[in-house]
């Protein structure tokens, strides 16, 4: 296991090695619309996203991505091809002698965005692979949740986003084996954590944490957007009923969640949530209670 985890850590590095040289690509790009100087035949070429750090790895690398996801693998291609064209035609535009169009900035910004997005996806889920999967459900399992909460943490002090931890527990689980069986149980299970992948964002990493309950990491703008985020969650997964041979099996789940401190102890803030949860269960289950709320 830890090989797979060292491997899977030094996939990373190389991974922000190539997102860093796009800085020395913005600086050229920033002395070309100062000076109106040309940034290079690299980032002017039709072809820039081939040529730049980033591009010459992702491509030799693309394999590894598509494994955990086909269609994210695409849009990474996609939004750095974009991110390319947007900023091609801002310094084509200077170098002309005309200011840039306000559309390619923001073209380019979005792109940018989107591309930090997913990469950031994709090295929460490295590391999840590396350190193990369940088998019932596919989702990760504990062993990789610190390596993530530390790096979700660094991530969210740095971008001024709240960082939450939620606990998802199934409602009443334990009648669903007793009248349907562990086989129809085993289904459940796979079925809500389905349902919760579904209604999670990219950057949202879910994991198996035992039983019938899950964690999730949430990062939020603001008190009120996790207030929302945790009535999505509770209100989606009642609204997708498991379809049974004669019948349709209807799942809720209750909801704790608490935030982390910029420094606080992942251990503490799981406490916190476990203790939300446990209030959720007590005032009537389906539903959401976050910690001080």
């Amino acid at each position: 296991m830890s090989d797979r985890v060292d491997e899977a850590k030094c996939f990373i590095v190389e991974l922000d090695k190539a997102v860093e040289a796009h800085l020395d690509w913005t600086r050229r790009v920033m002395r070309c619309a100062v000076l109106h100087t040309s940034p290079g035949d690299d980032v002017l070429a039709v072809d820039a996203h081939t040529l730049c750090r980033f591009g010459h790895w992702f491509s030799a690398q693309k394999h590894h991505f598509e494994k955990l996801d086909a269609q994210k693998t695409h849009e990474i291609d996609v939004v750095h091809q974009t991110m390319h064209g947007a900023i091609r035609q801002i310094c084509n535009c200077i170098l002309d002698g005309h200011p840039g169009n306000s559309t390619d900035v923001d073209v380019f910004e979005k792109a940018q965005s989107d591309l930090i997005r997913l990469m950031a996806w994709f090295k929460t889920e490295f590391l999840a692979e590396a350190m193990g999967h369940d088998p019932l459900t596919g989702l990760p399992m504990r062993l990789g949740l610190a390596e993530a909460y530390m790096h979700l943490q660094k991530q969210c002090n740095r971008d001024r986003n709240l960082l939450y931890v939620g606990l998802i527990d199934a409602d009443h689980f334990k009648s669903v084996n007793d009248n349907y069986g562990h086989t129809v149980g085993d289904m459940a299970l796979r079925h809500l954590a389905n349902t919760l992948k579904g209604v999670l964002r990219l950057h949202e990493p879910l994991f198996r944490y035992g039983g019938e309950e899950f964690l999730v990491l949430m990062q939020c703008e603001s008190p009120e957007a996790a207030a929302m985020a945790a009535k999505r969650i509770v209100n989606r997964v009642g609204e997708v009923p498991m379809l049974l041979p004669s019948a349709q099996l209807v799942l809720t789940v209750t909801l704790g969640m608490a935030q982390a401190s910029l420094d606080g102890s992942m251990d503490e803030v799981i406490e916190r949530a476990d203790k939300a949860l446990y209030a959720g269960k007590h005032a009537g289950r389906n539903r959401y209670v976050i910690d001080g709320a």
